[in-house]
This record gives C-alpha cells, structure tokens and sequence, in this order.
C-alpha cells in the first residue's frame, strides 16, 4: 500500500496539491501503525511478561 502510495505522494498537475498531502497523510499512518504492531506491542508485552515473573519469584 505504502509503495502505491508514492506515485500519488510524488505527483505534480493538476489538483495535486491535496493529492499530495492525503497521500503522505495515508502513508506516515500505515508506517506508524506498522511500527506500533510490529516493534512496540511485543516489546510492551515482554517488559510486562518479564517485570510479572520477577514479582512473582519474589513471593
């Protein structure tokens, strides 16, 4: 989706001033939520995962 984005992001002519910006818009938004589910829920769960098994050798 991000590469069929960039023609549209690229573009110059006629009406392609918001063009552009919807595309750029659409493509931060699809990379941002890519980072999200790939990088940062996994590395939020296993802090939790690690930080519970602590707490629970402890007791």
């Amino acid at each position: 989706m991000v590469v069929g984005m960039l023609p549209i992001a690229m573009a110059t002519g006629t009406a392609a001033e918001w063009k552009n910006g919807l595309a750029w818009v659409i493509i931060g938004g699809l990379l941002s939520s890519l980072i999200l589910t790939v990088f940062l829920v996994p590395m939020v769960y296993y802090l939790v995962d690690t930080a519970k098994e602590k707490i629970s050798k402890r007791n």
